[in-house]
């Protein structure tokens, strides 16, 4: 348009899920990978649905896709880590996709918990599962913060279905 605005377009959300899918994606969000314990070892989930809600008591929860097939275990687990990647780690997050190696030959700790824990996440929560409430095809968990660490770093960015950074 010859006065530089820009053109907006109107949709409707229930029956156009892929612009509604891009207009979320227009909110950038940091990349965190969530681990537990499940029956057959350690496990992750990649995920940018993450929040905090309550400093008192330590509450944040996270989102996982009930269509994923690590589904059941996660929604299930008492104990999980949260961790916030940075920058340097999008590798972890093609690791933990669907069909990647996951915990095979990636040297982890555990917390107290059992929790498998990764090497220096920009932040990472230990939680324990507090609450979990329907959230349509994703289940939304709240989890009490247990422990959490913090170093400095910047952190990977989910913008518009790309992973990115601050000045990237």
């Amino acid at each position: 348009m010859a006065d530089g605005s820009m053109m907006t377009t109107e949709f409707n959300p229930a029956t156009d899920s892929r612009a509604f899918r891009d207009a979320l994606g227009c909110f950038g969000t940091g990349v965190t990978l969530v681990t537990t314990m499940g029956a057959d070892g350690p496990m992750g989930f990649v995920a940018n649905s993450f929040a905090g809600v309550s400093l008192s008591p330590p509450l944040v929860l996270w989102s996982p896709a009930r269509s994923s097939n690590r589904f059941a275990q996660f929604s299930s687990a008492r104990y999980y880590s949260i961790h916030i990647l940075g920058q340097e780690q999008q590798a972890l997050t093609e690791r933990f996709g669907r069909n990647g190696p996951g915990f095979s030959d990636l040297p982890h700790d555990l917390s107290p918990e059992h929790s498998p824990l990764l090497a220096n996440p920009l932040a990472r929560f230990d939680c324990e599962q507090h609450a979990a409430h329907d959230g349509g095809d994703h289940l939304i968990i709240v989890g009490r913060v247990l422990r959490a660490t913090l170093r400095d770093g910047d952190p990977l960015l989910f913008v518009r279905g790309k992973m990115t950074g601050f000045g990237a």
